[in-house]
């Protein structure tokens, strides 16, 4: 039973979430709020994953969610869930496509989604910050409780070495040191 509601999950998951993996993010924060599968710190894991390995991200977060789930036949059964929606559109729109791609409302349309998806990556933006970099849960304790100090750190010096090209470092290092300190950071705590 668990399968078959990963699949129907994550088949919603890939059916409205517009504009690529990031654009899921608030999506699954809802699926580990109705369902419990999986907590918000191990979403904060699967979003550091899904961006260092290699792959779609939404793709890469729903074989994680699917594997912290149910193993797996669950990674398996979400990653499906996942590509199912787009690969039937592909099928069907393909054929239609052609014929109405001059059509001015498909025009219309299509130009019309783009901001929904902006407006997805945006949220999902905002609500990685606000998981990784504030403590809302101490905001009794004071204003300066609320910041989680090493995460605000760390951000700031990857902002700041941001240009790449200026140190000539290759992505897959940068990747790499993050994750490596990101290991410290974790194991720090």
């Amino acid at each position: 039973m668990i399968l078959l509601q990963l699949f129907y999950e994550f088949f919603k998951i890939g059916l409205f979430a517009v504009g690529g993996g990031l654009a899921t993010l608030p999506f699954l924060e809802r699926v580990c709020e109705a369902t419990g599968w999986f907590s918000h710190q191990t979403l904060v894991d699967m979003i550091a994953v899904s961006e260092a390995t290699p792959g779609p991200i939404g793709i890469n977060m729903a074989t994680y969610a699917g594997y912290a789930t149910a193993g797996i036949p669950g990674a398996i059964c979400a990653t499906l869930g996942e590509i199912a929606p787009s690969m039937i559109m592909v099928v069907l729109l393909a054929r239609f496509l052609k014929a109405f791609a001059v059509n001015p409302t498909v025009k219309a349309i299509f130009y019309g989604i783009r901001p929904a998806s902006v407006a997805l990556i945006a949220a999902a933006g905002f609500g990685v910050l606000k998981i990784t970099l504030l403590n809302l849960d101490a905001s009794s304790e004071g204003l300066l409780a609320i910041f989680q100090w090493k995460s605000l750190a760390l951000a700031l010096a990857i902002f700041a070495a941001l240009d790449i090209k200026k140190w000539k470092i290759h992505p897959a290092l940068a990747i790499a040191c993050s994750a490596a300190i990101g290991i410290v950071f974790r194991f720090a705590e």
